[in-house]
C-alpha cells in the first residue's frame, strides 16, 4: 500500500465525512509554487491553499519572520497581555485601507470570525439587525457566515434553517441570465416586501465572487450599493477575504471599482499560510462595540501577526500587485489558444482580475450549458500529471486558477501545459 492510500485509510476511519478532501494525496513538502506528496510526486500548485498563498509556500522572509517571532513569545492573549506585532500590523492595515479617512483595524484567526465580527460592528454602530448578501456569494460555514452565504448544496444542506434577518439578492451574471437592473429591482422589491432599509445594518458583496465562480461584482452595482448604504445609513461590507492582498492585480479587488467600503473583511493570503484574519473598517463604526465585545483567545496570534507583516513587505518589495496582473495575462493567453481546439473540452467564459482567474466547462462551444462532469475529468486528469487545481461556480463547472504569485516563468508555463494536457484528456 502507498503512502497516501495508507493516510487516506486512517483519515477516513479518524475523520468525519463532513470535511470534503478534493483529492487522496497527502502534502509530505512544499516550496514555493510546488508540493510534493506522501509517496514523493510532484505537484505544481495553481490551488494556493484555496487563494491563502499568494506568496507562495514558505517564502524565506515569512519563515525567518516566523523564526524570530517563536524566540520571543507565542501566546499571551492580546486581550490579557499585548504585544507589538498586533499593533504594527493594525497599523499597516490601516494605511492601505481602500477608503479615505480615518482607519482602524482589529484581528481574528479565520474569514468566517472576520465577518461574523464585521456582522457585529454594523449591528453595533447602527443598532439595527438586517444584513443583505448575494446568491453564489460565499463567507463562511459558522452559523451566521453559512445563513449570510448565497448557497445551499454543500454548505446549508441538513443544517436547518437559518438565523433571522438575513437576505438574498440575486448577482448579476449575463450566463445566469441576472443584470445590474434585476438585482437592484430585488433590492427595492426587498425594501418594500421584506425589510425596510431603515432596519437593514449591512450589506455584503464579495468584489469576486469566489466559491460563486471568480464573477466580478459590476461597478455599476457597487456604485449603487454605495449611494443606497448613503441613501439610509446602512453599512457596506467588502468581503476581501479571497479577493485581498495583490490577488487581482489591486491590493483589495474593490479598488477596481473605485467604490469605498465601509468595513473590509481581510484574511488568507494575509499570512502566507499562518491563521490569521481581520476587519479593516472606517474609525468611527469600528469604534462602535463597547470593550469586550470584540476579541478571542487566538485572535491576532503573534505568530501569524509577523508572518503577515513579512507577507506585507514581500508584497511590495516583488511588486506581486504587478505580477498579478502579469501572470493574469499569461494565463488568459494561454486558456484563449486552448479554447481553440476542437479536441479539447469545450472553454465558455474566461474572466476574472488579476491572477484572479477562472473558466467554465461546458457542453458545447458557444453556450453557457455547464459541464460539471467534464469539469471534473479536468481537474482529475490534471493531478494524475502534476497539477492542482479546485473548481467552484454555483453549477461545479468552474475551474479556477489560484497559483502564487510568486511563481516563476518557467513553472507557470510548466502548469499552463499541464492544464492543455488535461482540457484535452478531459474531452475523452
Amino acid at each position: 500500500m502507498s503512502e497516501n492510500a495508507a493516510l487516506q485509510a486512517r483519515r477516513t476511519k479518524a475523520i468525519p465525512r463532513g470535511i470534503a478532501t478534493a483529492y487522496p494525496v497527502f502534502a509530505q513538502k512544499a516550496e514555493g509554487s510546488e508540493v510534493w506528496d506522501a509517496d514523493g510526486t510532484r505537484y505544481i500548485d495553481f490551488a494556493g491553499g484555496i487563494a491563502v498563498l499568494n506568496t507562495g509556500h514558505r517564502h524565506p522572509k515569512v519563515l525567518a519572520a516566523v523564526r524570530a517571532q517563536l524566540d520571543a513569545y507565542t501566546h499571551t492573549a492580546f486581550q490579557i497581555v499585548p504585544y507589538e506585532p498586533y499593533v504594527a500590523l493594525c497599523e499597516r492595515l490601516n494605511a492601505i485601507a481602500p477608503f479615505s479617512g480615518a482607519a482602524k483595524s482589529i484581528l481574528f484567526s479565520t474569514g468566517a470570525e472576520a465577518v461574523e465580527n464585521a456582522v457585529k460592528i454594523a449591528k453595533a454602530a447602527t443598532g439595527r439587525t438586517g444584513v443583505v448578501a448575494f446568491s453564489g456569494g460565499f463567507h463562511g460555514r459558522t452559523a451566521l457566515t453559512m445563513a449570510l452565504t448565497g448557497k445551499v448544496l454543500p454548505y446549508k444542506k441538513k443544517f436547518g434553517i437559518s438565523p433571522p434577518g438575513i437576505f438574498h439578492l440575486p448577482f448579476p451574471c449575463a450566463d445566469h441570465g441576472v443584470s445590474v437592473a434585476d438585482t437592484l429591482k430585488a433590492l427595492d422589491y426587498l425594501f418594500r416586501a421584506d425589510i425596510g432599509p431603515q432596519d437593514v445594518a449591512a450589506i455584503i458583496i464579495e468584489p469576486v465572487q469566489g466559491e460563486g465562480g471568480f464573477l466580478p461584482a459590476p461597478t455599476e452595482l457597487l456604485v449603487a450599493l454605495r449611494q443606497t448604504c448613503d441613501a439610509h445609513g446602512i453599512v457596506l461590507i467588502a468581503d476581501e477575504v479571497q479577493t485581498g492582498f495583490a490577488r487581482t492585480g489591486r491590493m483589495f479587488g474593490i479598488a477596481h471599482s473605485g467604490v469605498e467600503p465601509d468595513l473590509v473583511t481581510v484574511a488568507k493570503s494575509l499570512a502566507g499560510g499562518f491563521p490569521l484574519s481581520g476587519v479593516i473598517g472606517r474609525e468611527a463604526i469600528m469604534d462602535a462595540a463597547e470593550p469586550g465585545g470584540l476579541g478571542g483567545t487566538y485572535a491576532g496570534n503573534p505568530i501569524a501577526c509577523a508572518a503577515a507583516l513579512a507577507v506585507l513587505d514581500v508584497i511590495a518589495e516583488e511588486r506581486l500587485v504587478e505580477r498579478a496582473n502579469v501572470i493574469g495575462a499569461r494565463i488568459k493567453d494561454a486558456l484563449a489558444r486552448v479554447a481553440l481546439r476542437n479536441d479539447a473540452v469545450a472553454i465558455g467564459s474566461i474572466r476574472g482580475p488579476g491572477a484572479m482567474i477562472a473558466f467554465d466547462v461546458v457542453k458545447k462551444r458557444g453556450t453557457v450549458e455547464p459541464d460539471a462532469d467534464a469539469a471534473k475529468r479536468v481537474t482529475q486528469a490534471a493531478l494524475a500529471d502534476g497539477l492542482i487545481l479546485i473548481t467552484c461556480g454555483v453549477y461545479g463547472n468552474t475551474i479556477r486558477l489560484l497559483n502564487p504569485l510568486t511563481i516563476t516563468d518557467a513553472l507557470l508555463d510548466e502548469g499552463l501545459g499541464k492544464l492543455e494536457r488535461a482540457l484535452v484528456a478531459g474531452a475523452a
